[in-house]
């Protein structure tokens, strides 16, 4: 095995899985594992080629500061080589993203400047205009603009396709591919590719639900309204600039509940830890495939690690806030309870446990109260204000019994109780607790209900 100087040295020459346990008709599928580049995505590529041509022109001097708009992935593999580079960086990025790409670019050395992800190009606060005006207002400063760069195709027309047509060749070659389209840079390049090397390779477009794309591409018009939508890096509301969909004459619509379904399922069947637009990549490829009358070789891309939407997709508890999980339908307060206690759900302490053991439950499990039960029985509940009360002033106190903080008022809410018994509670600033009889159920909280009515809007 080679020894290498520098992460740098990683990227590219990605594996190539062929997919074994699920549905895909006709065809065999391929999966190419970006997910193993040294960054974690495909957009490691494209992170170290647009700043190495930029060096190549003269275009940024050592120690400058670079400025992107970036959904996540890109601003991963910019920071990587700006990290190795000596450059400073500062990313724009929407608010959907998931947290763990931002603790990943902010642990690289990444300025990170969260903006709105419910503005549209033109608004000041979309991420890209932002980033380029926070570019001009930088002295010295050099924006990689990922959208308009011509270095970002290139990175794929000269290494990732022809990467993928050299493995592809010890299979009898490639049918078609299925990817998708963020900044286009991977489309793009890939096109220009194969038109020169693999002409008969028909390519096929994975786009999101609320995106202009597949529209475009399968109807031939361009809408001025998007929608939204909750998968990660892929989709548009309008044409990149080094956008070419000239030989792309197929696109699928892929829902955001199918995109995350099918990256669990990627997972659970196949071993592959792939984030949202994977998922959404994935479904696509199967449809394609199913639809098939003769064998095709077809592959699609894991463009990036699941790692980073385990607080998301692959939290059953946010699947099901987010009603992309099915619920048990009980027709009582049942069902809005998001962590039952019959299913060993609920988070939990019991009177004799330290208040410090409270804490860190809260911590650990994201919530901010807990019941008290003593065996099967709940005898109280202890909420973040009742453990600040008790400990403020005597930090020692943290080593004192649940008992001491708790409340024993409890409000108790029959589960055959109609929803709005709910809101007087909420109104005193409480919880729920839900009983039947003398049976503990779980907890609603303010959240819980405002979750549960807008999977009754959808």
């Amino acid at each position: 095995m080679a020894i290498h100087d520098s992460v740098l040295e990683l990227i590219g020459d990605t594996p190539i899985v062929r997919v074994r346990r699920l549905d895909t008709g006709p065809c065999t599928l391929y999966l190419k594992l970006e997910s193993q580049n040294p960054g974690g995505s495909i957009k490691d590529r494209i992170g170290m080629a647009m700043i190495e041509a930029a060096e190549k022109r003269g275009d940024i001097q050592p120690g400058a500061t670079l400025v992107e708009g970036t959904a996540g992935n890109t601003g991963i593999g910019l920071a990587l080589a700006a990290q190795q580079k000596g450059y400073k960086l500062i990313l724009v990025v929407p608010d959907k993203m998931s947290r763990e790409k931002i603790f990943n670019l902010k642990a690289m050395g990444a300025q990170v400047i969260l903006t709105r992800s419910d503005v549209a190009k033109g608004h000041p606060d979309y991420y890209q205009d932002l980033a380029a005006r926070i570019a001009a207002e930088t002295p010295g400063a050099y924006f990689i603009n990922q959208f308009g760069n011509p270095d970002n195709p290139a990175a794929h027309e000269l290494g990732t396709g022809p990467e993928i047509l050299r493995q592809m060749a010890e299979v009898g070659g490639l049918d078609a591919i299925v990817f998708g389209c963020g900044s286009a840079g991977t489309m793009t390049g890939l096109s220009r590719c194969f038109a020169q090397h693999s002409p008969h390779t028909e390519l096929v477009l994975a786009d999101p639900v609320g995106s202009i794309l597949e529209e475009y591409i399968n109807r031939g018009t361009l809408s001025d309204k998007s929608g939204s939508w909750m998968v990660e890096g892929i989709g548009e509301d309008f044409l990149p600039p080094i956008s070419d969909f000239t030989r792309v004459k197929k696109s699928y619509a892929v829902s955001d509940k199918d995109s995350f379904l099918a990256a669990r399922e990627l997972l659970e069947k196949e071993g592959v830890l792939g984030g949202s637009s994977s998922g959404t990549l994935l479904a696509a490829a199967l449809r394609y495939c199913r639809a098939q009358a003769t064998p095709k070789n077809v592959l699609t891309f894991v463009c990036d690690t699941g790692n980073r939407y385990l607080s998301k997709m692959y939290n059953d508890y946010w699947m099901l806030d987010n009603g992309f999980l099915e619920r048990t339908a009980h027709g009582d307060l049942r069902d809005l309870i998001l962590r039952p206690f019959a299913q060993r759900d609920t988070v939990v302490v019991g009177p004799h446990d330290l208040l410090l053991t409270a804490w860190q439950r809260m911590k650990l499990y994201d919530v901010s109260q807990l019941p008290v039960l003593e065996g099967e029985r709940i005898v109280g509940i202890v909420d973040e204000s009742d453990l600040l009360l008790h400990v403020y002033g005597d930090e020692a106190r943290f080593r004192d019994p649940v008992a001491s903080a708790m409340v024993s008022k409890l409000d108790l809410v029959d589960v055959r109780a109609p929803v709005e018994a709910l809101l007087p509670v909420f109104d005193r600033g409480h919880v729920a607790i839900v009983m039947d009889g003398e049976k503990f159920l779980g907890l609603i909280t303010r959240i819980d209900l405002l979750n549960y009515l807008r999977r009754r809007v959808q």
